[in-house]
């Protein structure tokens, strides 16, 4: 199994933004984190970060036909970019959304997510193990 996983603005400032939502663990340990996990299961992994929403959406468009799947967390551009629900809805990879923290418990601005109108699962409020249980909801597909 080949696995994308997406991430969008401000995640590569984990542990230094907002430590009372998002927590102390750095970026840097939420790819160990997951990259380990991937390993163990033997999944290949490849990881992309970018705060600039057409390079998300120019990885996604590079998945098509070379990744079985793709985790993103849209961060800011979950609210926002249709072009990235576009590129994902183009591809039609199975998809799992993941939030570190509740975006329905947020702002109300941070409730709309047009991800999820394309991704399988949402996963929210688990921190850095939601990625954990996205790969293991792609790994149950069976893709």
């Amino acid at each position: 199994m080949k696995i994308l996983l997406i991430n969008g603005p401000n995640i590569n400032m984990l542990g230094i933004r907002e430590k009372d939502l998002y927590g102390k663990k750095d970026y840097k340990h939420l790819l160990e984190t997951v990259e380990s996990y991937c390993k163990k299961l033997d999944i290949d992994l490849e990881t992309f970060q970018s705060n600039h929403e057409g390079a998300i959406v120019d990885k996604i468009q590079e998945a098509y036909q070379k990744f079985d799947g793709i985790i993103i967390n849209p961060a800011a551009y979950t609210h926002t970019s249709i072009a990235i629900l576009d590129a994902l809805k183009a591809v039609d990879l199975p998809t799992v959304e993941v939030h570190i923290t509740d975006i329905d418990q947020r702002e109300d601005f941070r409730k709309i997510s047009y991800v999820s109108l394309f991704a399988e699962k949402t996963i929210k409020d688990n921190g850095i193990e939601g990625y954990l249980e996205a790969i293991d909801y792609l790994l149950a597909k069976n893709i």
